[in-house]
């Protein structure tokens, strides 16, 4: 019987397309490792499947099967379902454009049938920022490359390892936080705010933020959907 590898991948963009970075959790047997990369400008879309590839690519030649959890329903549509479609159309969608991201989709497709001869493959997903350790951990690595933050990577025994990502119970707490996040992103702006070395500025539109804080790192923005939330902000950036 195979032994089985449990793996948590995420990406991140800050500004999509921004300074990006991805995360990895591999669990083998009794070990754990940690994996993260940056890109100076990227989206978020090639972080997810950054994250995929470097995942695979270091357990490619294990005769095992391999559970892979991820929050990106574009990475694994994308593998499970589209892949063998845009193949027979010489990488074209159905609208008959080139397919997005090709190079990655190739390098990600290339790495499943190589080890399709080892070892099954299972996609899951798991509900982003909802709580779920492993996906917790993995974004925090590729949020923490994408900011350019110092970020000391794990690779040791599982049993000291402080993330229990065997729990995939979810958090009620940080679903109803994300509910909010999502039902906030739907109210018009009031305005949008930026800080850049430490100068803070204020947009009407996002086009306008999104100018001045695209592919610098470091930076701070976000939407305001009142004057009084335009105030809370300042106020917890300190400024």
């Amino acid at each position: 019987m195979k032994e089985h590898i449990i793996i948590y991948t995420d990406g991140s963009s800050l500004g999509n397309p921004g300074p990006g970075g991805w995360g990895v959790i591999i669990s083998e047997r009794e070990t754990i490792l940690e994996l993260g990369g940056a890109e100076k400008y990227t989206t978020n879309n090639r972080m997810e499947l950054t994250g995929a590839i470097n995942a695979i690519d270091a357990v490619k030649n294990k005769k095992e099967n391999i559970t892979l959890r991820t929050d990106s329903r574009y990475v694994i549509h994308g593998i499970t379902q589209w892949v063998s479609d845009w193949k027979k159309r010489d990488w074209m969608t159905k609208a008959k454009k080139p397919v997005e991201n090709r190079d990655l989709w190739e390098k990600l497709s290339h790495l499943v049938d190589t080890h399709a001869k080892l070892g099954k493959i299972s996609w899951e997903h798991v509900g982003g920022h909802v709580g779920i350790a492993g996906n917790e951990r993995a974004d925090k690595i590729a949020t923490s490359y994408a900011k350019g933050e110092a970020l000391k990577l794990y690779h040791g025994s599982f049993a000291n390892y402080e993330h229990d990502i065997n729990n995939l119970v979810v958090s009620g707490e940080k679903t109803r936080t994300r509910s909010a996040s999502r039902a906030r992103s739907r109210v018009k702006a009031y305005s949008y705010l930026s800080l850049v070395n430490g100068v803070l500025r204020k947009h009407i539109t996002w086009e306008e933020c999104e100018k001045r804080v695209k592919g610098v790192r470091g930076v701070k923005f976000k939407k305001a959907i009142s004057k009084e939330d335009e105030k809370s902000i300042r106020a917890e950036w300190g400024v």
